[in-house]
């Protein structure tokens, strides 16, 4: 069942919504081929989580993730006006073992990834005019997520054209993430189990 957490993102309430659930923003390591220390490092963050029942907050920023998330909202006010909708904030949708953080949704059956970039990025996004690899299992892990049908991707640099990609639901793509999403818990089950078992023989 869909739950839809009204919480601001980056807030204690937010990082509580999030402990110990596989989200979209972190589906490619999940996806990672191998043993991968970014996947690994993921399963192990996940397990402490689950077992303290407190998050494994992430304090750490820099200039381009300032800079992102001050240019979100004028991303989101300029997506409004080119597309002629509504977007509202939500700060996390949880299905089951599995969730993700919307930058916004829109209408009944959309959705929308904002992502900033500096200007060399942006203009090589511009010119392939495509969803950037790199974000595919986000967007479509958030299409999973949520039920809906469409997300909107929209790559921001300030100065420069936005560039604004329709995705629609790939049901193949989905059920194999379903599937690498599924075992992860799994192996998430294991370890915790593995090292609430330690805490006792210790």
């Amino acid at each position: 069942m869909i739950e839809i957490i009204d919480c601001e993102q980056g807030t204690p309430e937010w990082f509580a919504a999030r402990v110990g659930i596989p989200t979209a923003s972190r589906f490619s390591d999940i996806l990672a081929k191998g043993e991968g220390k970014t996947r690994g490092r993921y399963l192990r963050d996940l397990a402490a989580e689950i077992i303290r029942g407190t998050p494994e907050e992430e304090t750490y920023t820099n200039t381009h993730m300032e800079r992102g998330k001050a240019q979100e909202d004028e991303a989101r006010r300029l997506y409004a006006f080119m597309a002629d909708a509504d977007p509202v904030q939500v700060g996390f949708i949880r299905d089951g073992r599995k969730g993700c953080s919307p930058d916004s949704l829109i209408g009944d059956d959309g959705g929308l990834e904002i992502k900033t970039a500096l200007g060399h990025i942006q203009i090589e996004r511009l010119q392939r005019g495509t969803l950037p690899s790199e974000h595919v299992a986000q967007v479509q892990g958030s299409l999973w997520v949520t039920g809906r049908q469409w997300w909107a991707f929209m790559s921001y640099s300030p100065g420069l054209p936005p560039l604004i990609v329709r995705v629609e639901r790939d049901e193949p793509y989905i059920a194999a993430l379903a599937k690498a999403v599924d075992a992860f818990n799994e192996e998430l089950d294991a370890l915790v189990a593995s090292v609430r078992g330690y805490r006792r023989a210790a």
